[in-house]
């Protein structure tokens, strides 16, 4: 029997995910781990660890490249939180767009106010809450994955124009897209055209401060920026000279710090959220469950799906006895390992290997049950980082 151990709150629901696949808690000594906001360290890595289930897209909390090193395997939940987070931007939209978060502000001035008195000032106040709508405005969408495809559609049905840049983008996530978006050649391109910017990349070194004085130079006067995605992406320092300039018109952004919080204090052109793009009921649930369905799934049968730092891999189960191999990615590991399983007179019924970068993961059908002898010698082979047997 598998076991795991859970960091932070995740839902029920994926607990419940992992006990009907016959798994079991373990504290000290478990085959997966699953969690959403730890921060890992190589020393939280026990020999036993087979894989980690992150309940959300980023993986920054994950030393994922001492994982790999080890062979633990690595999950993310990419697309279980993208309506959470498109819903969220339309809402930054439109507090950029519209007075609301203004006028409800000064609407808690009038506590204490008799009804005609109330009324009519609100009536000679208003007029300094106006703002523009979304419909006929174009939208910029950096990141067409699961979160900007979703938002791509939303915004369509709105009546907005959509201009979408990524280099990147997957054949899936591009079937996903309404075929009215427009395909911008370079991120300057959108910047150039755009009332409004929406980010939707992971923080990785390519995307690091991909928002700065370079760039929003070529950004379109007046624009909107808004960032839900990480907020290494954006560099503070240019995003708040380009408000003192009147380049972009506001910020919006779950990922306050202190010059930030004193711009929107002070001018009212930055919107800060405390990190509220998934953080809904439903969004924790899918997470969860699409985690830990994951990780039970990679223990009882080895299929890979999600997997930050190994290539996917599935193969349909032909027999009881399945040997899980991950190696380095190395020339002539595949005939080591059949040489090895041949010299006992076992026949391999079916098999799949799939490699990526430097590690390999080798799914070996058998017709009998291999000896532990047998598992010994293939553990042995140099460049194998591990072998298990799924019964």
């Amino acid at each position: 029997m598998y076991s795991y151990k859970i960091y932070n709150n995740i839902a029920q629901e994926g607990i419940d995910t992992l006990k009907e696949n016959g798994l079991k808690e373990d504290q000290v000594n478990p085959d997966a781990l699953l969690l959403r906001s730890q921060v890992l360290n190589e020393s939280d890595f026990n020999d036993s660890l087979k894989c980690i289930g992150r309940a959300g897209a980023g993986t920054n909390n994950i030393p994922v490249g001492d994982a790999t090193d080890r062979g633990v395997v690595v999950f993310n939940t990419p697309g279980a939180n993208a309506n959470a987070v498109k819903e969220l931007v339309v809402c930054g939209m439109l507090l950029a767009s519209r007075g609301i978060i203004q006028g409800s502000s000064y609407a808690m001035t009038l506590k204490g106010m008799e009804t005609d008195e109330l009324n009519k000032s609100m009536e000679s106040q208003k007029k300094f809450f106006k703002g523009s709508e979304l419909k006929g405005k174009t939208l910029g969408i950096v990141g067409l994955g699961a979160i900007g495809s979703l938002l791509a559609q939303t915004a369509n049905i709105m009546g907005m124009k959509i201009i979408g840049f990524d280099p990147y983008i997957s054949v899936d996530a591009a079937w996903r897209l309404p075929k009215e978006v427009e395909k911008a050649d370079s991120l300057e391109t959108l910047l150039a055209n755009c009332d409004y910017i929406s980010l939707h990349v992971p923080l990785v070194d390519s995307t690091k401060n991909l928002i700065s004085s370079k760039t929003l130079s070529f950004l379109k006067d007046g624009a909107k920026i808004i960032n839900l995605s990480r907020g290494g992406i954006v560099n503070n320092d240019d995003i708040l000279d380009s408000l003192e300039s009147g380049k972009v018109n506001r910020y919006v952004t779950d990922f306050p710090t202190p010059d930030l919080i004193k711009r929107a204090d002070e001018n009212g052109d930055v919107i800060l959220l405390p990190h509220l793009g998934a953080s809904t009921k439903e969004a924790e649930i899918n997470c969860a469950n699409m985690a830990c369905e994951q990780v039970s799934n990679f223990l009882k049968n080895g299929t890979i799906v999600n997997s930050v730092n190994f290539p996917s891999i599935r193969l349909g189960r032909t027999t009881n006895f399945r040997l899980i191999i991950i190696n380095k990615n190395e020339p002539g590991m595949i005939g080591k390992i059949a040489d090895q399983i041949a010299s006992s007179n076992l026949n391999i019924t079916d098999m799949t290997n799939k490699s990526r970068d430097e590690i390999a993961i080798n799914l070996i059908d058998l017709d009998e049950n291999p000896s532990t002898e047998i598992i010994n010698n293939i553990e042995k082979i140099e460049h194998v980082l591990s072998v298990r047997l799924c019964k």
